[in-house]
């Protein structure tokens, strides 16, 4: 009886944990990091499976605790906001031991994966890349200044770099150029959700740009972001990245964020501003879909 309470104690911890690695997070993180790896590899070459499996696995455990590591620093954030008050972190089903040393079992697991079987320059990224957002992020960074998200955001921009780096053992200017894309998104992506959660934030104390500058000077930045985005996402296009089809949905894309970012600035609503996070989630995954699509059009059109 007694080994069976342990073994349920033990399974309830384990699905807490997996909640605070942010599951739908690092699935977007592992996406646009798949699609480096795929895009690393020539037209016409095979792609090593196996090796982009491994390393999959390997970014995905690495992020997972990275997020994990973040909720349990952010618990007193948390309490006071409507969208993570339920996190096990806050409720105090789980115990900071308990994350910690998860946590340090599956980023250390995640690591050694990447070391042994994949390369140690995707490793080291990959670790850089979890102190940068676990560490200098979320202890020192969105703490302390309303410039959090723009400085914090590079290494939310990496995973592309990741799997660029996991298939070809180092880091192209066309790995970057993704890196930028991401780079320049996540600022109008998450002043977005900042506009509408801006109480939230400021009652947790969190200096948010809506907190610290206000609305008006939010809803202008994240005009200004967009339109930067905008030219990074023409980039790939301009260098040869990239062709037609490319350009073709980007054009599409670039224009609806931008009407939701004219939108913003003009005529601002909360339900506007959700409407905006939402869709720049949906933005970045058609166009790395789109990046995927006209970088293989040769095999498939053939």
């Amino acid at each position: 009886m007694r080994q069976e309470l342990s073994l349920k104690q033990s399974d309830n911890v384990l699905r807490q944990f997996y909640e605070l690695c942010k599951p739908r997070v690092n699935a977007l993180i592992v996406f646009t990091a798949i699609i480096g790896m795929m895009l690393a590899v020539p037209v016409g070459l095979p792609w090593d499976i196996p090796l982009m499996l491994t390393a999959t696995v390997g970014i995905a455990l690495v992020g997972g605790a990275a997020a994990a590591f973040n909720c349990l620093v952010e618990q007193h954030i948390d309490a006071r906001m409507a969208r993570t008050r339920a996190r096990p972190t806050v409720a105090g089903t789980i115990t900071p031991a308990q994350i910690l040393v998860l946590a340090g079992i599956v980023g250390g697991a995640g690591l050694f994966v990447l070391y042994g079987y994949v390369n140690s320059l995707t490793m080291w990224l990959t670790l850089g890349t979890f102190v940068g957002y676990a560490v200098i992020y979320t202890v020192i960074l969105k703490p302390a200044t309303s410039q959090n998200i723009v400085i914090g955001g590079a290494s939310g921009a990496m995973p592309p770099v990741l799997g660029w780096a996991a298939v070809t053992g180092d880091v192209s200017p066309f790995a970057l150029l993704l890196f930028l894309i991401i780079f320049a998104w996540t600022p109008p992506h998450f002043w977005a959700l900042a506009l509408y959660r801006r109480e939230e934030y400021s009652r947790a104390g969190v200096p948010m740009l809506p907190v610290t500058h206000g609305e008006a000077y939010t809803r202008l930045h994240l005009l200004l972001y967009t339109m930067l985005l905008v030219a990074a996402t023409l980039l790939p296009f301009a260098v040869g990245m990239s062709g037609w089809i490319y350009l073709a949905a980007v054009f599409v894309l670039d224009a609806i964020f931008l009407y939701f970012s004219f939108k913003l600035y003009h005529h601002y609503s909360d339900a506007l501003a959700r409407r905006t996070f939402a869709y720049s989630i949906l933005y970045l995954a058609l166009l790395f879909t789109a990046l995927l699509v006209d970088h293989y059009a040769p095999l498939i059109l053939k």
